[in-house]
């Protein structure tokens, strides 16, 4: 690899839309990789920009940090990825991102009225716990599906 064709962190940020803090975290989190000069700079792989898009785009989609990372798995780590390479990892998303979407739907659905309303009736919320019955499943809203309470 050319060292021509390594970014500094700093490129990165400015070419990814990203501060410098916020790619340090990536790569903290195992989302991005660096290599170190002689001097320890971080430098990066051009195609890390992309990683960062896919990070960026994942997290407006919902998905944790540890899902979109486990996704990134699926991508050669040493290369630019392919097509073929890219595709792989969006079937990762696929049922996920549907769930999603089908339990937001559920929870739109249910509680607009709710929601719209304030009445909060104790005979027709779909969301009462009566007694605290919920409370033994542990914390958080037990309603939601578990991918949803994990955020």
């Amino acid at each position: 690899m050319d060292r021509h064709d390594l970014l500094a962190i700093g490129e990165v940020a400015q070419r990814s839309g990203v501060s410098v803090p916020t790619v340090r975290f990536y790569e903290e989190k195992g989302l991005l990789v660096s290599v170190r000069t002689a001097g320890n700079q971080r430098r990066f792989e051009r195609h890390v920009l992309r990683r960062i898009a896919v990070v960026r785009a994942g997290q407006r989609f919902g998905l944790t940090l540890a899902e979109i990372r486990d996704a990134l798995e699926a991508l050669p780590p040493d290369r630019a990825p392919t097509k073929r390479d890219w595709s792989r990892m969006s079937r990762r998303w696929h049922d996920l991102l549907t769930e999603r979407i089908e339990a937001m739907t559920r929870v739109r659905d249910g509680l607009s009225s709710c929601i719209g309303c304030g009445c909060l009736s104790l005979r027709s919320c779909p969301v009462y716990n009566a007694d605290d019955v919920l409370s033994s499943e542990g914390p958080g809203a037990r309603r939601l599906p578990p991918a949803a309470r994990e955020g």
